[in-house]
């Protein structure tokens, strides 16, 4: 299909599986392994980094690392990009990732994730360097996301549609359980953390008030759905429909999520899969982050839902 293809972004893509495969068993056996307290390090963001964050980092740091495509990475639990020993060998791929999402849930068994982005360097003449992680999203190669739930799941893209993996346990693999998935033009389900209500503006208040009424768009109330795991939340809005949002609010200002290694992967398999991605105003895939642990806030979801958010709440039209 592809003839000019190297094959180089089908493996790293496997690199990326594998590390999945190895994350998704130390999450099984977090328990007795001693993994779910804290390490004594806290993060770029002010973050108390857990031991199971550090561990899921260090196998993506070291596994992607050794891959010979990737000239730079960048980690949530990092504060800067992580050179690689590729970078002096010609990889023509930047990766940004977030390890271990919705770690601090992992006690109570309730599903995280894995989050990934990938670019392609700027300039191959020069060295790789930060800015090769600050493009739109529209440029972005592949991103993708895991669940690590009652299963474990490996959701991509790479620019043609949005295509589901299952890791079959009993031979160890990924099997291809759906392909193209489709977001439903509209759902029933909104998903915000409502606990901040009191830092929402009266628009915000607003759209979620008619989304709990007899709303003249759904004609019913439309069903809460909040697990508190950003991929588990996402998961569950890409393929029921609905919205999910993380919007901005006066306690802060620039959102809560990262820009680089959660809103905008996330924002490219949802608009892949025919949804919208937005941060208030703007489309996520049309944000050029300015540095690599950017806030920012995200609402995604179906379109009937995402074009009544943007009209109800900024007044624009999707």
């Amino acid at each position: 299909m592809f003839p000019d293809s190297t094959g180089e972004l089908s493996d790293l893509l496997v690199s990326i599986s594998l590390g999945v495969k190895l994350i998704s068993q130390m999450v099984a056996t977090a328990g007795f392994k001693g993994l779910h307290g804290y390490s004594g390090h806290v993060n770029t963001h002010g973050d108390e980094v857990r031991q199971i964050d550090r561990e899921a980092d260090e196998v993506l740091v070291e596994l992607l690392g050794s891959s010979d495509h990737f000239g730079l990475l960048v980690s949530e639990e990092r504060d800067d990009v992580i050179a690689t020993q590729a970078i002096g060998a010609g990889g023509k791929y930047v990766i940004a990732f977030d390890p271990l999402d919705g770690s601090s849930n992992i006690g109570s068994s309730i599903p995280t994730g894995t989050i990934f982005c990938i670019f392609r360097r700027q300039d191959l003449a020069k060295g790789a360097s930060e800015q090769d992680f600050c493009q739109a999203g529209h440029a972005i190669v592949a991103a993708g996301y895991s669940v690590y739930g009652a299963k474990t799941s490996f959701v991509y893209s790479a620019g043609d549609g949005v295509h589901d993996f299952t890791l079959d346990p009993s031979i160890g693999e990924f099997v291809l359980t759906e392909e193209r998935i489709t977001v439903p033009e509209r759902g029933n389900i909104f998903s915000v953390n409502e606990g901040n209500w009191c830092w929402w503006d009266d628009r915000m208040r607003a759209f979620i008030a008619d989304l709990k009424g007899r709303n003249l768009v759904a004609e019913k109330p439309y069903t809460g759905r909040y697990v508190g795991s950003l991929v588990a939340d996402f998961d569950r809005t890409l393929r029921k429909g609905g919205i999910f949002m993380y919007p901005t609010d006066s306690k802060r200002p620039n959102g809560r999520l990262r820009l680089l290694y959660e809103c905008l992967p996330l924002a490219f398999i949802m608009e892949q899969s025919g949804g919208f991605a937005i941060n208030g105003r703007e489309r996520l895939i049309d944000v050029t982050p300015t540095n690599i642990h950017q806030r920012s806030a995200f609402i995604a979801g179906s379109p009937t839902e995402m074009k009544w958010f943007a009209r109800s709440v900024y007044d624009y039209d999707l």
